[in-house]
């Protein structure tokens, strides 16, 4: 999600505290530490670790910034629009350690939101107040969209997944003029009786601003919203995601929200707000700092961060 920028929302970092969560996300993943350590030693290149649990996928697409993309605007929360809450890509289950899962990725942003900004900017009820629909998302100073980078991670995640045995869904598949609304994003992990919900995002915060956080959903209970129930096992889902996108990606945890634990908690977004399932978001990296760029845009990377986010979800669901 983006916080800076004139295109942005204004700055809104918002810091975890620190305490069980850095032990926790450390004793889940044994070998972040060195993960963390090679990424320092090189500067934070294209690379780290790629330790993968499950079936590892090729990695496709090539890496180069697409320039045709308009420039987008910041992100909130994982965002778009409004009719039924009906997954718009569903595949059978394999068979697999997963089978009867159902996980539901939700891949922020439309690629389509950019031609329908009045729509977009409608606002609709998270619960505890009202906000906009949607946002286009950010990108990276060539252009390489956020909308573009979410449906690509979300279709190597989806493959690694079935692979696995699970039932995946997707709220959105580029299939749709723009959308769907952070509401009905939410509507859609709830209908499906979702086992685990990802919204997968990359952020545009300012340059310099390096490495991913894991966004939770706080305590709210107001109006039509009631996280009560899944702030813990949602903790626990963004923890294991956390350290084995650590491990898979050998990416740091942000060094500008979280306090270096890679987890934020908010009670601001309304894909969380009106869950009743267990969600979280990924902000896998930021996208106006030209290191995390490099990366982004890397078919070979996002393949890794794929996989840790899958590993993630398969070691939350196997318990």
């Amino acid at each position: 999600m983006s916080y800076v920028g004139p295109d942005f929302e204004p700055a809104r970092p918002r810091r975890s505290r620190r305490g069980p969560l850095t032990v926790a996300v450390a004793a889940l993943v044994p070998g972040a530490l060195l993960g963390w350590l090679v990424y320092e030693a090189v500067g934070g290149s294209d690379g780290g670790s790629a330790g993968a649990v499950g079936t590892p996928a090729s990695s496709s697409t090539s890496a180069s910034p697409r320039t045709s993309a308009p420039t987008a605007s910041a992100i909130d929360d994982a965002k778009p629009n409004e009719t039924s809450a009906t997954p718009t890509t569903s595949a059978p289950a394999a068979s697999g350690p997963l089978k009867g899962k159902v996980v539901v990725i939700d891949p922020g942003h439309n690629p389509g939101n950019f031609r329908h900004t009045a729509e977009i900017n409608r606002k609709v009820d998270i619960g505890t107040n009202s906000k906009e629909c949607d946002t286009t998302g950010t990108s990276t100073n060539s252009g390489y969209t956020e909308a573009e980078f979410t449906l690509d991670v979300a279709h190597r995640m989806r493959t690694l997944l079935q692979e696995q045995g699970a039932t995946v869904k997707l709220t959105q598949d580029g299939d749709r003029p723009y959308g769907p609304c952070v509401d009905e994003r939410a509507r859609i992990g709830n209908a499906a009786h979702a086992d685990a919900v990802v919204s997968v995002h990359a952020d545009g915060s300012a340059a310099g601003n390096r490495g991913f956080h894991v966004i939770l959903p706080g305590s709210v209970h107001a109006g039509a919203a009631d996280t009560r129930a899944i702030v813990a096992p949602s903790r626990g889902l963004g923890e294991r995601i956390a350290g084995n996108f650590v491990r898979a990606t050998g990416s740091a945890p942000s060094n500008y929200i979280g306090d270096g634990t890679g987890l934020d908690t908010r009670t601001d977004l309304g894909g969380l707000n009106l869950s009743t399932v267990p969600k979280v978001f990924i902000e896998c990296g930021n996208m106006r700092d030209n290191k995390d760029a490099a990366l982004l845009t890397s078919g070979a990377w996002r393949q890794k961060a794929a996989q840790g986010i899958s590993e993630g979800i398969v070691s939350f669901l196997r318990g």
